[in-house]
């Protein structure tokens, strides 16, 4: 493997609401970085000059940009399912017109991907809010292609098998996966590395987050924790990379940042631990 195959990256955002500070990503070196927008962008034109201006020294590229919806909660699993993504019907006409301006914001920044959670997506695929929700995708997509983006899915809030059946359903050539393994975990949705198998051929880009299992998968929270100290098993997690031949950034989530410092050093250790995993993966692949 060539170990510049998968840079390295952080989350972070443009209003410092999720992810890294950027003085954080600078120190840590990284090249690339997930960047997470605010729905509130009064013109997304603007909004993307103004950024580019703040990352002109930074050395750091981004390569997706994932879209934030006005309301969203995260407080527990029942309030996600009623209140993320594009699946409340109550907001979804809104929704739909924050995720174009996100889309035009990335295009502006000359990134091609935006990413997001869709929300709980009904498992039978003969129910009507699951046509409608394929319909919105579908015209989603179309809009982002006029943009020369793409749409990554973030994984978890589903199991991978009606995940894939969506995604087959949507039938968008720029329809993909960001692929979260601790999600998998978080939300109790089926084991990580099993669900990368499954859903290979649609992974488009990746985070590296861990996480543990809780006592009551799918009704309460898992809990995240740092990297290599969950139940992920990151040097499978790779490996599992490598087997379905994805070459994009390695972007680590830790969305600590009340504790800044915390985070700095558990971000500093999640890139120690990726560096020395793909070292040994490469290691491993040249004396086959």
């Amino acid at each position: 493997m060539n170990n510049d195959r998968w840079p390295l990256g952080v989350f972070a955002s443009v209003d410092a609401g999720f992810g890294v500070r950027f003085d954080v990503a600078q120190s840590l070196g990284v090249p690339t970085m997930h960047l997470h927008a605010p729905y509130d962008m009064p013109d997304s034109n603007a909004a993307a000059d103004a950024f580019a201006a703040r990352l002109s020294g930074l050395s750091i590229r981004p390569t997706a940009v994932f879209a934030g919806f006005r309301g969203e909660s995260y407080d527990s699993i029942p309030i996600v399912q009623r209140t993320v993504g594009l699946v409340p019907m109550t907001t979804r006409a809104e929704r739909v017109a924050t995720l174009n301006r996100t889309v035009e914001f990335a295009s502006s920044l000359n990134v091609d991907v935006v990413g997001l959670h869709i929300g709980f997506i009904p498992h039978d695929s003969t129910d009507a809010d699951y046509l409608a929700i394929v319909k919105t995708l579908q015209q989603a997509c179309e809009f982002a292609q006029s943009k020369s983006v793409s749409i990554h899915l973030e994984t978890g809030q589903e199991p991978a098998e009606v995940l894939l059946t969506f995604l087959k359903t949507v039938d968008r050539t720029n329809l993909a996966i960001n692929f979260d393994p601790a999600n998998m975990i978080l939300y109790g949705c089926g084991e990580p590395l099993p669900a990368l198998e499954i859903l290979g051929p649609y992974v488009k880009s990746v985070h590296c987050k861990d996480a543990t299992w809780s006592d009551k998968p799918g009704e309460t929270w898992g809990a995240e924790v740092p990297l290599g100290q969950g139940d992920v098993n990151m040097r499978e997690y790779l490996k599992t990379l490598e087997r379905i031949g994805y070459q994009g950034p390695l972007t680590i989530e830790r969305e600590i940042p009340q504790e800044p410092e915390r985070q700095k050093n558990e971000i500093g250790h999640a890139a120690t631990l990726l560096n020395e995993l793909k070292s040994e993966i490469s290691t491993a692949g040249s004396e086959e």
